[in-house]
This record gives C-alpha cells, structure tokens and sequence, in this order.
C-alpha cells in the first residue's frame, strides 16, 4: 500500500467556497438539457439521419456516466480541486469543438469532451467535506447536488430565447465562457483539499467499469431506434452483465479498487444508491413531458400554444425551486436526519405527479407542477450526499459521491429511454408526423410515480439516525465546530500535533495504521493542532503524522478499546519553515 502526504497546507475556506462551487455545478449541469430546444432539428442542422443526430446527445451521457466514477477517485488521489479544474478545462475544449462545426462526427467528439465535466458535482461535494465546518456543510451539500437540476432547469429558458434568436452554435459559445468563469473563480477562490486517499489509480478497474456503463446504457439510449428484442440490443445488455461481474471479482480481489464494493454493500449506501436511480427517473420525466404539453399547439384539443421560450420560462421554476431548497433541507435534516428528507422529499414527488395528472389543461398549472416537483426532487438530491458522507470514510467521498451522481445518470438514462419508447409508441401520426398524446404525457406521469413509489420503499431500508450518546454542542463558528469535531471522539485517540519547539501544527495529516499495516482512519489538525480518530476495536496502532515543513512521525499506541480516549501528543521533527 503507498501512503501519500497532504499537499501544503491550504489557506482557510472563505465564505465564496460555497457559491463558486455551487456555479460550477450549474454550469456542469447546463450543458446536460443545452440542446434541448433545438432537438428536433439537429437532423437539418447536421445534415444527417435522425438515428445519427440522436448520438449528438447519447455521447455526452456516455462520457458523463464513465468519467464521473472515475474523476471522483482520482479526486481522492491526486487533489480535488486540481481535478474539478481539469473536468471544467475538458468541458470548454468540447465547448469551443462543437462551436465550430455543422458535421456530425466533430460535433459528437465535443459533445464527449463536455459530457468529463460531470465528475465536477461529486468533487465539489468532497471539497466541501474537507474544507466547511459542520453547521455550513449540510446546506453547502444540498446546494452541490441540487445544481444538476437547478443548471439543467435554468438552462432550458436561456437556450431557448437563445436558439431562437441567433445562431445556435452561440449556445456552445456561451457554454464555454460559463466554465472559463468557472475555472477562473475556483482557481481564485477554492483552496485544494489537502486529503489524499492511500493507493494507486486502478487502471483496470476503471477500463472495466468504463467498458461495462458503455455496453449497458448504449442499448438503454438507443433501444428504441434498434428494437428492443434485437440482437444488438440483447446482445450489448448481456455484455454489459458479463464484463460488469468480471469487474465486480476483480475489484474485491485488488488492494485500491476504484470502487470499494464492501464499502458500497453496507445498507447506508447500497439503499441510498437504488433511491437514486429512482429519483433520477422521476426528475427526467417532467423535463421530457412538459416542454411538449406547452409547445404543442392548441389545435391538438389539448396543447398550450406556448413559444418555446415562454415554455422554457414555465418550466425553470423547477430548477429555482431546487435551488431555494437547500436551506430548508439543512434545518429539516439537522433536526430529523437525512433519510427523513429523502422520504420526505419523495413524498412530494409523488404528490406532485399525482396532481400533475389532473393539471395538464392550462399554462399556469405546469408552473404549479414546476414548483411542487422542484421542492420535492431538492428535498431528494440534497440528501443523498449527507446520506453518502455518513457513511464513508472522508478519503472515500469522491469515488462514493461520484458513484452516486452515476446512480442518478443511470435513472435519467432509464427514464429517457423508456418515456421516450412510452410518447412514441401512443403518439398520433398526422401528414406523417408523430404527435405526441394526452395518453402519452399521463403514462409517462404515472410512470413517474411509480418510480418515486419504488424509491420510498427502497428509503424505508436505511439505518435510521443514530441518537446522540454525548452533550450536544452548538456550534456557532469554525472553532467550535472543530472542537465538536474532537469531543465526539469517545473509542479512539486524540491530541495534539507540535512542533519541536511545541507550537501547534496547524493541517498535518494524521493517518491510523493496524497491526496489519491497513489504514484504519485518518484525518487533518485542526488549527489549533487538535486532531481526534475513532478506532474500530481496541488494540495497538501506529499514528503517522506528517506536515508540509517538519519531518514525518510515526509513533506506536495502545488502546483497550471502550468509550474512553486515550491522549497522544504527536511531536513532529522540526519546526516549520517560514517564508
């Protein structure tokens, strides 16, 4: 195993942290419903097949689903932020590509290259671990989620009043200048987290997962077009079991998988996963269904009539709501967990599907539905990460986090591939031209519900929150939140890290090492040089201290387990070098 050291250590977190990665998020996000307004005419625009446009779309869904597991855990190894970074500088690349072009081939080559960026929301939400105190991070958190529908619901007005009023690769030039902003503001802005996961980067590992999501979410993407009972189709699905199971044997078997199959078996996180997949395709419905109710026109019997700006307006809601979610979602979830606001959060879904059922006759009541399913899908997304967080050790949270936002690309995937199958298969031919129904548009909303039914079920399963065994403290700043931090480390050892001359070494990189050489926790000082680990049973272990400036430390303690904390000062070599 190769122990590696926390970079140097970083200057304090401002209070922008949180909005920039927050932008970052959202314009990640963007590029996911960015052609959504001018969907129906990628064929002329790109001179091509309907079948071949629609690879326009399916390639940045690809990318987005192999990249995000895969940028999660080299996040964990090399520097979050340095690779939230290089996901946002890939986007711009893909960007500028697609711009300057009306072919085909070059515009999917882009469109891969902007689809890297989505491992940018599971790093954003591991920098905020690392960096926030405990009373800012669980709205911090729900922020960070809640932008991937917040960008894609803001998105779709803009490219709307965009797409139809100038040329449309002005979208992919605009995307573009969003993450230049976005790159310059995290640079400017976010300091690099100075945790480090142990290991190497499982190169097989991530070829298998790459190759498995690849050969199973083609044929969700494309099943229609193929058949569903085709040869391909089945083919590509039994693939994708085969090499997926291979993978699985694989990563139990080497010492740094890229993805920690134990880990990801315990109920907290196995639950919270499937939730996901069930929120994912209860998000994507409405994002395929209402655009079409109000484009479509009142001749039908039952369209709105509405431009497709104004429909984008009517639908944005959804995103804000999302948005402005997040601070009731921290109080909610500080005071009853968050698998409470994840069923909660579901419940409104539901909710809001069922109304939606009987709200389809006039603009106003998609804006209704807007609104009710924003509040419910924000409720859901912000708790997933805190459930994820819970969970996981802290060196773990960008694989885990990254493997989380993948669970929530396959229900999209799902969702759009079997809503799409759904409005096609009741739609109405007219002068060869399919026109989607009041039939489709319900099935599909039942469809929906089904889904968030699904996904209450699976929430029901998740430890509920543990009661608090100590004094509860409030914290009220960093310094008190660090101190909480310490004083809930009843089973473990704690103290602190000094120099030579015995001042505090603020950010030094404590890591807990068993008797076998396995890492068994590790964590960062305080700037107080206060740090605080958990121990999983009693024994003797090796603390290994190191900081930017001083010499390594490697001392051996006991502990014989039970509630009690044993103090270990750890004295580093050497002072620290001033500049």
């Amino acid at each position: 195993m190769t122990h590696t050291t926390a970079d140097r250590p970083t200057r304090r977190a401002s209070g922008a942290v949180v909005p920039v990665l927050a932008f970052a998020g959202i314009v990640v996000a963007v590029m996911q419903t960015l052609l959504v307004p001018v969907i129906k005419d990628l064929p002329t625009l790109l001179d091509t097949a309907p079948s071949n446009a629609t690879w326009v779309l399916t390639s940045t869904l690809l990318s987005g689903a192999v990249a995000t597991p895969i940028m999660g855990r080299l996040g964990d190894l090399y520097g979050k932020r340095r690779l939230l970074v290089l996901s946002l500088a890939v986007m711009v690349v893909g960007a500028l590509v697609s711009a300057l072009t009306s072919t085909l081939l070059p515009m999917i080559v882009g469109r891969t290259l902007q689809g890297f960026a989505m491992g940018a929301i599971p790093l954003g939400i591991g920098l905020m671990r690392d960096m926030l105190p405990r009373e800012r991070l669980g709205s911090a958190m729900a922020l960070m989620s809640s932008s991937i529908g917040v960008g894609g619901g803001l998105a779709l007005p803009a490219a709307a009043l965009i797409a139809q009023h100038s040329d449309w690769h002005a979208l992919f030039y605009g995307a573009a200048g969003l993450g230049v902003l976005a790159i310059a503001l995290t640079l400017l802005v976010v300091p690099e987290s100075p945790m480090r996961a142990e290991g190497s980067f499982d190169v097989l590992g991530a070829f298998g997962l790459s190759t498995g999501l690849v050969l199973f979410l083609l044929p969700i993407t494309k099943g229609s077009d193929w058949g569903w009972t085709s040869g391909t189709t089945l083919g590509l699905f039994a693939a994708s079991a085969l090499v997926l199971l291979l993978w699985g044997i694989f990563e139990l078997r080497t010492k740094a998988p890229l993805v920690d199959l134990r880990t990801t078996a315990r109920p907290a996180v196995l639950f919270t996963n499937l939730a996901s997949i069930m929120v994912g395709v209860s998000f994507y419905v409405v994002s395929l269904v209402l655009p079409q109710l109000l484009q479509l026109p009142t001749a039908t019997g039952y369209g709105l009539g509405q431009s497709m700006v104004v429909a984008g307006l009517l639908v944005a809601p959804l995103g804000l709501t999302m948005m402005f979610t997040a601070p009731v979602y921290a109080r909610l979830s500080a005071k009853y967990g968050p698998k409470v606001t994840l069923i909660l959060g579901m419940l409104i879904i539901a909710i809001g599907y069922g109304a939606g059922l009987g709200l389809m006759s006039a603009a106003w009541q998609s804006l209704v539905i807007s609104v009710l399913l924003g509040a419910g899908i924000g409720l859901a997304y912000s708790s997933l990460p805190a459930l994820i967080i819970g969970a996981v050790p802290a060196s773990e949270t960008g694989a885990a986090n990254g493997l989380n936002t993948l669970m929530r690309s396959i229900g999209t995937s799902v969702s759009s591939a079997v809503i799409g199958m759904v409005l096609a298969n009741t739609a109405n031919n007219v002068n060869g031209v399919a026109i989607p129904t009041m039939h489709g548009f319900r099935v599909s909303f039942l469809i929906a519900t089904a889904a968030v039914a699904l996904g209450l079920v699976l929430a029901l399963f998740l430890p509920g929150r543990r009661p608090a065994t100590g004094p509860q403290l409030r914290a009220s700043s960093e310094e008190d939140a660090n101190l909480r931090r310490a004083t809930e480390v009843l089973g473990g050892f704690r103290g602190r890290v000094l120099d030579s001359e015995g001042t505090p070494v603020a950010r030094a990189r404590v890591t807990l090492i068993d008797r076998r050489g396995r890492r068994a926790g590790a964590t960062v000082s305080d700037e107080d040089g206060s740090y605080a680990l958990a121990i999983p049973t009693g024994g003797t272990y090796v603390l290994a201290a190191r900081a930017t400036g001083h010499g390594p430390l490697a001392s051996s303690a006991t502990h014989t387990g039970g509630e009690n904390a044993v103090d270990v000062d750890l004295p580093l070599p050497g002072t620290a070098v001033k500049a």
